[in-house]
């Protein structure tokens, strides 16, 4: 997900993504750790994503204060 398509979104709507991208991260290091997966860098994708989402909702907490 690219930082012009987060700056798009809502509050509510960056919460939930962060959800579902930290579900992501959480099962893909799991299968990575069972079994090597086709495409290890998911990973590295999966965790940029969390971290530009999280970012983003901390610089809106704060312009809010």
């Amino acid at each position: 997900m690219k930082q012009v398509d987060i700056k798009d979104l809502s509050v509510d709507d960056l919460t939930e993504k962060l959800l579902e991208q930290q579900e992501l991260l959480s099962k893909l290091k799991l299968n990575h750790a069972v079994s090597p997966i086709e495409n290890p860098m998911q990973i590295r994708q999966a965790r940029k994503t969390v971290a530009r989402l999280s970012t983003e909702l901390r610089k809106r907490e704060l312009q809010a204060k």
